[in-house]
């Protein structure tokens, strides 16, 4: 069954709640779109973020054009299910690396050294928050 709202149900929050990933595409001109895994979290107020560093490809394309969408597909082995979110796209100086470690710790297991290095090298750096305002959300669950 496929629907098409302009906001995120809590049956679409709860889906993206998983450890996900989420392919991410940014408009980018006369370029097609060059989707890009990400980690991402949907949130309370209905949008969805993800972290990056500041001088990013994505960040300096939704500079641009604030146009973007992400789609999470259920892994292979599930009933076919996907959530497509897309809209204005805002880059926001603070709480990236507090995303980046609520993230880390739902992706990886950071009482393994070697991803706990990883999480301190991400936040060694300094990122920013893209986050995702819908405007169109599709949905399909078989």
């Amino acid at each position: 069954m496929s629907e098409n709202t302009n906001q995120l149900t809590a049956d679409d929050v709860e889906f993206l709640g998983r450890p996900l990933h989420g392919f991410l595409s940014v408009a980018s001109g006369s370029q097609p779109p060059q989707p890009r895994p990400v980690w991402f979290e949907a949130t309370a107020e209905g949008t969805v973020e993800l972290f990056t560093e500041r001088d990013s490809l994505k960040v300096r394309r939704v500079g641009r054009d604030p146009r973007a969408s992400l789609v999470v597909a259920a892994p292979v082995g599930e009933r076919e299910r996907w959530v497509s979110v897309a809209g204005r796209a805002t880059v926001e100086a603070d709480g990236a690396h507090e995303l980046a470690s609520r993230l880390a710790a739902r992706y990886w297991d950071l009482a393994d050294e070697t991803r706990a290095r990883d999480l301190a090298a991400i936040l060694a750096t300094e990122q920013v928050r893209m986050v995702i305002h819908p405007e169109t959300v599709h949905r399909y669950a078989y």
